[in-house]
């Protein structure tokens, strides 16, 4: 049997920027997906601390050291800058493998970093 877990986590960043004229995805500073074990492409959720939003989409590589957390396309109308947020990824494994995974998770410090 396969369950969906929790892969990675980056637990309370705050958002830098909100682009409504972009095609879509949530910008994260390199260095944030490296420590959070995160992938350009990778399908996350995005739950916001402030508004109690909660939607998925997808990673784009921010510029590495920027801090940067951008929410781009539709998703910039469910946030504010400065709003608190939650980003997570999942993985479909093995059930006796999911008994046995660590999660990577962060908390970033001021100015988002790892």
């Amino acid at each position: 049997m396969m369950i969906e877990v929790m892969k990675s986590k980056i637990h309370c960043a705050t958002i830098t920027e909100a682009n409504l004229n972009y095609m879509g995805s949530i910008t994260i500073d390199e260095d944030l997906m490296d420590a959070a074990n995160m992938i350009a492409g990778e399908k996350v959720q995005v739950l916001d601390n402030n508004n109690g939003e909660r939607f998925e989409t997808y990673i784009i590589k921010g510029e590495r050291g920027s801090g940067c957390i951008c929410l781009n396309g539709a998703a910039a109308r469910r946030v504010q800058v400065g709003d608190v947020i939650i980003i997570i990824s999942y993985a479909l494994m093995d059930f006796e493998e999911a008994k046995q995974f660590k999660p990577s998770v962060i908390f970033p410090k001021e100015g988002n970093r790892p």
